[in-house]
């Protein structure tokens, strides 16, 4: 099996371009990191030692605590559907993007967050 380059990048070095991405379009840090908690089960705490510690997404998804509801995130990112992809890694962090995705298109935090 091929193992993605992307596994093994530091969720450090992708979370600063996500906060650009929503600050952007004039959404919050903090909105971006309750999604983020939302997906990963991490709180506030957890999220700032994985950034200190430079944690790979590999072992950022492996540590998480994913939300029940994640398999309703549906959709399309870099085009694929998040919903078909075999890879249960890569689906996890595409759900991410799609999630960040559409804080940056200014959903609903609460369409967002599958309530």
């Amino acid at each position: 099996m091929k193992v993605s380059r992307v596994f093994g990048i530091s969720f450090s070095s992708v979370y600063p371009l996500y906060v650009a991405k929503v600050e952007k379009k004039g959404r919050t840090k903090d909105e971006l990191d309750q999604v983020i908690g939302w997906l990963t089960g991490f709180d506030e705490s957890e999220l700032i030692e994985h950034l200190d510690a430079g944690t790979t997404l590999q072992d950022f998804f492996a540590a998480a605590r994913l939300n029940p509801n994640a398999s309703l995130i549906t959709g399309v990112v870099c085009g694929i559907r998040v919903e078909s992809i075999d890879d249960p890694l890569m689906q996890k962090i595409r759900y991410l993007d799609k999630l960040v995705d559409e804080l940056a298109k200014g959903k609903s935090m609460e369409k967002i967050l599958r309530s």
